[in-house]
This record gives C-alpha cells, sequence and structure tokens, in this order.
C-alpha cells in the first residue's frame, strides 16, 4: 500500500514568508500547512501521514529550538528543517545535535528547500513504515502462547528438536507441533528468518528458560 500523500507544516510568524512557502511546496504536490506560531502548531490536529517540519528559528513566545525539544518530549518524530534569518553558528550546531535534518539560512535557494524536504519525507516515511512492520512482528510474537515462546528462544538459540525436547521435558512430536505453530504464527520461512526476527523484537534467548521480550 502506498504512503498517503505527504504533509509538510511550516511554522513562521512573516506571512509573506508562510505565503512563499506554501506556494513552492505546494507547486509540487506537497500537502501544506503553514502555522504562524508553534502554539497554533502543536494545538492544529496532525493527518496520520508521512511529513516533516519547516521550522523558523526566531519566533515571538516560543523559539525554535523549544519547540524541536517540546516535539521530542511529546514523542513527536516528524523531521525537523530550521530556517533563519541569521547565520548563527551557535543555533545551527545546537539544532543539528538535537536532530535537525537541515538548517537553512534566508534568502535560500528554491531547490535546496525542496531537496531538504523530500529528503526528510522519505526519512519519515522509512520511519513510520519500519515502525509498523515492529508493530506487526510485536503482535504475531504476543500470539505465541508461553510454550511457544519458549520454543521459539530455544530454536534461535540454536537447539535441535531433540535437545529442546529434552530441556523442556516433552517429547520430540511436541516439539516439532509446536515449532511448527511458531513458523506458522510468525510468518517465518526459515530460522534464519526467525532468528532475524527474535533479534528485532529484542527478545532472542542466549539459553534454555522463558522466552519473554526485553
Amino acid at each position: 500500500m502506498k504512503d498517503k500523500r505527504a504533509v509538510v507544516f511550516v511554522i513562521d510568524d512573516d506571512p509573506s514568508m508562510r505565503g512563499a512557502l506554501d506556494n513552492l511546496l505546494g507547486s509540487v504536490g506537497l500537502d501544506v500547512r503553514v502555522f504562524p506560531s508553534p502554539q497554533e502548531f502543536l494545538h492544529a490536529e496532525r493527518p496520520d501521514a508521512p511529513g516533516c517540519l519547516v521550522l523558523d528559528v526566531r519566533l515571538p513566545g516560543m523559539s525554535g529550538l523549544a519547540v524541536q525539544q517540546q516535539l521530542a518530549s511529546s514523542g513527536i518524530t516528524l523531521p525537523v528543517i530550521f530556517i533563519s534569518g541569521h547565520a548563527d553558528v551557535p543555533i545551527s550546531v545546537r539544532a543539528m545535535k538535537a536532530g535537525a535534518l537541515e538548517f537553512l539560512i534566508k534568502p535560500f535557494n528554491d531547490q535546496e528547500l525542496l531537496d531538504a524536504v523530500h529528503a526528510a519525507i522519505d526519512r519519515d516515511g522509512t520511519r513510520r513504515r519500519d515502525a509498523a512492520r515492529a508493530a506487526e512482528l510485536s503482535a504475531r510474537f504476543d500470539a505465541l502462547s508461553p510454550r511457544e515462546r519458549e520454543v521459539m528462544a530455544l530454536v534461535t538459540a540454536g537447539r535441535a528438536n531433540k535437545q529442546i525436547a529434552a530441556e523442556l521435558g516433552v517429547s520430540l512430536v511436541t516439539v516439532k507441533v509446536h515449532r511448527g505453530h511458531v513458523m506458522r504464527k510468525m510468518a517465518a520461512r526459515s530460522v534464519a528468518e526467525l532468528v532475524r526476527m527474535a533479534d528485532q523484537l529484542g527478545a532472542r534467548a542466549a539459553g534454555p528458560g522463558p522466552y519473554t521480550k526485553v
């Protein structure tokens, strides 16, 4: 399934700049939402779609860096592109260290901004797809029974079926049944793929014992 239409949020207190950015970003088919203040942006509804934030550094009442920090503390993971009318090196360094994707000085080249926005949207799209895959994998794991989790732990630790049967005190046939259930429920086509799934879950057991997520 394709990603939803990308959304670019713009926060700038200059009406002419907001209008120019709205026109530029809209001209390449992006859904643009402009805000004169961070407060209005923070209280606005954000669609469930890949996107990014174009953020002015100097804003009345709340600086762009403060907005960036508030987004991070609120768990909002939009990539941030800072724009500024001043070549302030210390501020740009702080912004980039805090995770900003780009720091552009006004007046900037239109293509420079578009390139930064598309790179940010690509990054956010990748993050969203990775998060969706991780959630799906976690849901599969949660569908396993406690015994199936034990079997998965031992399989991904490299144990053979006979060893698993001995360690769990069950028959070889029982191990094979549970192993088949694990492979089916986890949608794993091979043991190697099951091992990768366990690593992604952060729950691969080093040896015998219950298989628990960490």
